[in-house]
């Protein structure tokens, strides 16, 4: 199926299959193609410009993309692409593609944008993608490159192309940029704590401090020495002996400033009020002595351990 034009283009429709077909994988990594003898005479016969250039078109998707070409040993009427060319322009293994010879201009910008993120933490992804476009010859727009390193296959989209949506790259200079990853993710921003933020969480912390019991010390139940079991009884009789001790104390205080004379201030008096001071160590005394007493007493009532003793040889 050739379809002839003027004298200075060359246009042809052929079967294409992958280069794998012919044992030529090694052409999947670069843009590549093979075409039949038949070609080669066409286009000597042709004033075209070098290197050859060509445009391949799906018109059943209306696809096209740009190629070069290696070799001219295919069958006649096949012609054999990289695969990966084969998927941007959907075409399966038998259809037709539509090859024609162009010039392209040579490009001065390229923006590329990996599939991956792991292609950006390669150490040097442009030396390495330096080096993977010296096998190609032109660049579309739109199209899917592969680039292969440390035997993995790196996909990358062509997004814009300067100066012309498709360029060539023999022997050119060309700047490259890229576009974040298809799969980058933007790190979540911090979350700026502003004055309730802050009071919130004030709250929170002083929560679980507030609900934990506080310590009280010595509380529980009692014990006396005796083996019986304090009561409420008992309790409140100690409190109401401590009461009452104070008050007997404020008693004596009483009795003693009412019996001594109250002395001026800023001077010291010796001698004076000889007697009065003997009789309150005296009734100081005597009430020290009711009060030893009664301790007495109370120790004859209390008494531990008392009882019969029993051996165990009966």
């Amino acid at each position: 199926m050739e379809m002839n034009g003027d004298d200075s283009s060359f246009e042809q429709c052929y079967r294409c299959y992958p280069v794998t077909f012919i044992d030529k994988a090694h052409l999947e990594n670069g843009d590549k193609i093979i075409m039949p003898p038949s070609a080669l005479n066409r286009l000597a016969s042709l004033h075209i410009e070098y290197p050859m250039l060509f445009q391949l078109s799906n018109e059943s998707v209306e696809k096209t993309t740009h190629c070069g070409v290696l070799e001219f040993t295919a069958d006649e009427g096949l012609v054999y692409l990289p695969y990966w060319m084969m998927q941007n322009m959907s075409l399966q293994e038998g259809d037709i593609v539509k090859i024609k010879n162009t010039s392209l201009v040579r490009g001065t910008f390229i923006k590329l944008q990996p599939h991956t993120q792991n292609f950006l933490d390669i150490t040097n992804p442009k030396a390495i993608l330096e080096t993977a476009l010296r096998s190609y010859s032109c660049l579309t727009t739109g199209d899917t490159i592969m680039v292969p390193y440390n035997n993995k296959k790196y996909f990358i989209d062509v997004i814009e192309a300067k100066p012309s949506s498709a360029v060539s790259i023999i022997e050119t200079d060309c700047e490259v940029e890229f576009a974040p990853p298809l799969d980058y993710k933007e790190p979540e921003k911090p979350q700026i704590l502003t004055p309730s933020n802050k009071r919130s969480r004030k709250v929170e912390e002083e929560e679980p401090t507030s609900k934990v019991p506080k310590f009280t010390p010595f509380t529980g139940s009692g014990k006396r020495l005796d083996g019986k079991t304090q009561t409420k009884s008992t309790e409140q009789e100690d409190t109401k002996q401590q009461q009452e001790k104070p008050t007997e104390n404020g008693k004596e205080d009483e009795k003693l400033t009412s019996t001594t004379p109250r002395q001026k201030s800023g001077k010291l008096v010796f001698g004076s009020n000889s007697k009065t001071t003997a009789k309150e160590t005296v009734k100081v005394d005597s009430k020290n002595i009711e009060q030893e007493s009664s301790t007495k007493s109370d120790e004859a009532k209390f008494k531990v351990f008392t009882g019969k003793k029993y051996s165990l040889k009966g």
